[in-house]
């Protein structure tokens, strides 16, 4: 098990040198990383298999922008930022209410709500993720339901997608709903790594009394993939740092609230 954490914890940093310089190469990887340039060729085929980069001779580079190549597997979100998101997992656990019914997506964001709700409220948690499902079951919390929107299972991202999820998504009026994304355009709108999940979260932000945007402070100012929603659609932004000056004007003109995860 350690050794599949090791190999995820590489093709993050592998990722973020693709993402500053567009190519990597074998043999610099595998200095900096302290492995062989095998195990560097092996993470590299195993990414361009996930669809992530493109090999090249002696290296790889990355694939022109497109929704897929903006979708990391869940397992990879997971790591990044881990500080970051448990803070604002928190922060948004605190504002959920006894007898809330509530939609968690399935972002690697929003795992740490459901270990910070207050376990003595009994509340229905709506969600796409099957990730959060599999987190469900170290709990024996009878106050908590769960409920999955169901559909086709798409193992690179722990969800369900297809028509059935999307149908199911628009049978619940959650009174809160959390929602990660690619990025947040303080002036214009959010934006998502994923197709195949867009038309539920779309769904959630039109139905769901309250919506929460849950990002940390690298999604701030990102754009890339495809637009989910307009800011406009937004009540609360949860981040772990204070925004700059024009972000915060920007949000405040749209009537969208800023949460800090403080530490």
């Amino acid at each position: 098990m350690r050794t599949k954490n090791y190999s995820i914890e590489r093709k993050t940093k592998i990722m973020k040198k693709l993402e500053s310089n567009g190519r990597v190469e074998v043999e610099k990887l595998s200095k900096e990383l302290k492995v062989s340039k095998e195990t560097v060729r092996r993470d590299l085929s195993e990414m361009e298999k996930d669809g992530l980069l493109k090999r090249t001779h002696g290296g790889a580079v990355s694939i022109s922008t497109t929704q897929q190549s903006l979708e990391y597997p869940y397992l990879m979100r997971e790591i990044q930022c881990l500080e970051e998101k448990e803070r604002i997992g928190k922060k948004a656990a605190s504002v959920i209410e006894d007898g809330d019914t509530i939609f968690i997506d399935n972002s690697s964001t929003n795992l740490s709500i459901l270990k910070n709700i207050n376990p003595e409220y009994s509340v229905t948690i709506v969600t796409n993720s099957i990730r959060i499902l599999l987190e469900s079951t170290r709990y024996t919390n009878e106050n908590f339901v769960f409920i999955s929107l169901g559909g086709i299972f798409r193992y690179k991202n722990y969800s369900c997608v297809g028509d059935m999820a999307n149908e199911m998504s628009k049978k619940f009026w959650p009174s809160k709903a959390f929602i990660s994304c690619y990025g947040v355009d303080t002036e214009g709108g959010l934006y998502d790594g994923s197709i195949h999940e867009i038309e539920v979260k779309r769904n959630v932000i039109n139905l769901a009394q309250t919506v929460y945007i849950t990002a940390d402070h690298t999604k701030i100012g990102r754009k890339g993939g495809v637009q989910l929603a307009d800011i406009a659609c937004v009540d609360y932004l949860i981040s772990d740092r204070q925004l700059e000056r024009q972000e915060q004007d920007n949000l405040n003109r749209q009537k969208v609230k800023v949460l800090i995860a403080e530490n």
